[in-house]
Order: structure tokens, then C-alpha cells, then sequence
């Protein structure tokens, strides 16, 4: 632990620094490695994840938001005072961070944070322990129904299903999610991992509690002498008519379509469920600008990923890497390198469509060629990038927002998850995974 906060920068760092090296070893290694290569990919990568950064912002101040009405307050009361002992709370916190993420990546991290800060209201508890169970759910989401690789896979026509475009076939999510190799390792890890986290439970002086500010206060009494404008900001029918608006739309292109839950849909439900559980649009604005005050770090430190990928990608290194890997794989042991190098280039490229546009175009090939399991080999891709997070702060900064809390508290305990992870996940791709 001391290790970690004595060594561990503050994220925005750990990004700059990150960013200098991707690009020594893009001039060292990558086939476009000139200087005006370097810079180039680097700003275009700077811009071209504005939209995605956004999207993260609005998850995350919709869903912190929503989640300070005061129905979500009691339920999330109520599921904090369950628990009656700090090992008791952060089970309860791994678990439902688990469930949350295999169901929808985004609600599992906001959930996640959330809960973490209830029960460190209502509890004396190490905060840095219970935020990185509440993280370390994360860890199976590219295994569940929201993993972008394998939903993009069993998707015909779509732009990321690089294994119909290379070889015809569509893979059902039977063939991927639903699968041994990838269920078995999600298992195993909801019972070793809260195991992992009771081995390290800080105790004593090493115990370093929450320090939150105060519960969001009530709306205040309407004035005596209400004008037209405060009857507007409080008229509920106007949050009403947006709400139900909303919800036509989304009942609609369901039907029209199937359910489906990407990124945008999620931040337009926790957008219509704040207006309707806050009420009033002047309840609902004074939510929002609560929760904005957590986003500063994100504004800049998502940029700065996005020049790190367009290294990555526009230069070349991540092919390079990718390549090496295959260089070597057999039909049986392709899935598992494919894993490996996927943990190797998360740690530069943190996304998973972003990941698979660069690390399927060569994966997909060499399995077609070795007779390798197409499916297999795209889930270890999959696998790879959900076990790089542990160690790779660019997913846990929503968390870290909500929650309130240094990157050097949790660090030490995810890096303890990953190097499990990774033996639990290599482990069941080469026993388990078709051949």
C-alpha cells in the first residue's frame, strides 16, 4: 500500500506520462515513427475522442444525478445499512458492482461509486479498500451483455464485426459470452476476489476513512410570494412532458428494432429517470450542477488518452504489437497470446471498440489461417482489455470522481486483482477455450 501512495502520480500524470512513452516507443518500433508521424496521430487522436469523452461526462453526471433523488437515496440507504461489518460491506460492494457491470458496463461504475460512498457515510471503513471493490467489479464487464467485442461480432453489417467482413461468419453471443471459457473464470473470480480483499482488509492506523461532504440538502420551501418564473422552475408538468416523450421514443425503436442499451441510450434513461424521480426541473438543474463538480479531472485527462490511441493506432505501434504476438501462436494457443497482447496495447488503448479496430484486423487473419476458434480468440481480446483496467486508471476515473478519492488509495488493491485475474483468464483460455 505505501508503495503504491508513495509511487503512484495523480492520474492526470500518469496519463502525461503514459503519453511520452507511447511515443518512444512509437519512434522506436512503429513503421510510421517519424516526428511529424508522432505528433500528428497525437493530435488527431486528441480530438477524436471529444465525443466519447462526453458521453463519460454525461453517464456520469446523469447517473450521479439520478442517484441523488430522494428515491434512489433510500434505496441506496437502504442497501447500505444491510451490511453490519466493513468486510460484510465491501462483499456487498464487490458483488453488486460485479452483477451492475455484466449486465451495463456504464450503470455498474456509476452504481459502484455510488453505493461505495452510502456505506462509508454510515460505516468506519478503510475508503480506499471499499472504492477499489467497488472498481474491481469492472472486472468482468467485457464477459457480460454490454461487452462491445462480442455484441459488435453476433451484430451482421456492423462496422466493428471485423470477423464477417474477413471471413462471412457471424458469432452468436452463445459462442462468446455464453461459453465455459469465458463464464467459468467470471465465477471463480466473484468468489477469489472478495477472498483477495479480506487478506488485505487495512486495519488499526493503516485505516483511512472517508472524508465526504455533507448528504445533498432538501429543495428548498417554495417563497410566500411566488413569481411566475419560480412557478415555472417548479412546475412539474414540464419534466412530465420531456419524460414522457422520451420514453415513446425509446418504446418505439425497441419494438421497431430490439432492445438494445449502448452508451447513449444509458445516458438518455438516467436523463429521463432524473427529471421524473427529482420532479421539478429546478430540483433536477440543482442536481445537476451538484454532480458537474466531480467532472473537472475527466476534461482534461480523456484528451490526453485519446492522443495516446492515436499514437497507438496512427502510427502503427498497436499493429506491431499485435503481429509479435501472433508471429508465434499455434491454433490452440491463439486465444490465449491474443489475450495477452490485448492486456499489452489496453494499457495504451483503454477502449474496447477502439482496441478491436486495432487488434482485430490481424488476430482475425491469423486464427482463419491456423484454424483457431474465431470466437475464442475475439473473447481473449475481450478479456484482456477487462483485466488491463485493473492496473490502467482510464475507466476507474468515474469512479474516482464519484467517490471523492485519490487514484494512489486503490491502485494497490486492483493491481493485486489484476495479476489474478490474469492468471485465472490465461488459465481457462488454454484449458477450456475450443481448439
Amino acid at each position: 500500500m505505501r508503495v503504491f501512495e508513495y509511487a503512484v502520480p495523480d492520474p492526470y500524470v500518469f496519463a502525461v506520462l503514459l503519453t511520452l512513452l507511447t511515443a518512444i516507443l512509437a519512434a522506436a518500433l512503429a513503421p510510421h515513427h517519424g516526428a511529424v508521424a508522432i505528433a500528428g496521430a497525437w493530435y488527431n487522436g486528441i480530438f477524436s475522442i471529444f465525443e466519447f469523452a462526453l458521453q463519460m461526462i454525461l453517464i456520469l453526471v446523469t447517473g450521479y444525478a439520478l442517484a441523488s433523488s430522494a428515491p434512489i437515496q433510500r434505496i441506496l440507504n437502504a442497501l447500505a445499512q444491510r451490511p453490519k461489518t466493513p468486510r460484510g460491506a465491501m462483499i456487498l460492494t464487490f458483488l453488486v458492482s460485479a452483477v451492475s457491470c455484466w449486465l451495463n458496463w456504464g450503470f455498474g461504475l456509476v452504481v459502484a461509486g455510488l453505493l461505495a460512498r452510502a456505506i462509508a457515510r454510515r460505516m468506519r471503513i478503510d475508503f480506499g479498500w471499499l472504492v477499489a471493490a467497488a472498481y474491481g467489479g469492472f472486472l468482468i464487464w467485457a464477459s457480460g451483455l454490454s461487452s462491445s467485442i462480442a455484441l459488435a461480432q453476433a451484430t451482421p453489417g456492423s462496422t466493428l464485426n471485423i470477423v464477417q467482413s474477413l471471413t462471412g461468419h457471424v458469432l452468436p453471443i452463445t459462442q462468446t459470452i455464453f461459453t465455459r471459457f469465458n463464464l467459468v473464470p467470471v465465477i471463480v473470480l466473484l468468489a477469489v476476489v472478495p477472498i483477495i480483499f479480506l487478506a488485505f482488509e487495512p486495519r488499526g492506523d493503516a485505516l483511512v476513512p472517508a472524508t465526504l461532504p455533507p448528504e445533498p440538502a432538501a429543495e428548498p420551501a417554495p417563497s410566500a410570494k411566488p413569481t411566475l418564473g419560480r412557478m415555472l422552475d417548479r412546475a412539474w408538468v414540464l419534466n412530465l412532458a420531456i419524460v414522457l416523450g422520451g420514453a415513446y421514443y425509446l418504446a418505439t425503436t425497441w419494438i421497431a428494432h430490439g432492445f438494445s442499451l449502448p452508451i447513449q441510450t444509458l445516458i438518455f434513461i438516467f436523463f429521463l429517470l432524473g427529471l421524473l424521480l427529482h420532479w421539478t426541473p429546478i430540483a433536477y438543474v440543482r442536481a445537476i450542477n451538484d454532480a458537474a463538480r466531480v467532472t473537472g479531472p475527466l476534461l482534461i485527462q480523456y484528451p490526453l488518452y485519446g492522443g495516446i490511441m492515436g499514437i497507438m493506432t496512427g502510427t502503427g505501434l498497436a499493429g506491431v504489437i499485435a503481429q509479435w504476438f501472433v508471429s508465434f501462436s499455434t491454433a490452440a494457443t491463439l486465444p490465449f497470446w491474443s489475450y495477452l497482447s490485448s492486456v499489452v496495447i489496453s494499457l495504451f488503448v483503454p477502449s474496447g471498440g477502439g482496441h478491436w479496430a486495432v487488434q482485430g484486423p490481424f488476430v482475425v487473419p491469423a486464427a482463419a489461417k491456423l484454424g483457431a476458434s474465431q470466437a475464442a480468440t475475439a473473447m481473449g481480446v475481450a478479456i484482456g482489455e477487462e483485466v488491463a483496467n485493473m492496473i490502467q486508471p482510464f475507466w476507474c476515473l468515474p469512479v474516482l470522481a464519484i467517490a471523492g478519492i485519490g487514484l494512489q488509495r486503490v491502485m494497490a488493491f486492483t493491481a493485486m486483482i489484476f495479476f489474478v485475474a490474469l492468471v485465472v483468464f490465461g488459465a481457462s483460455l488454454l484449458l477450456l477455450a475450443p481448439k
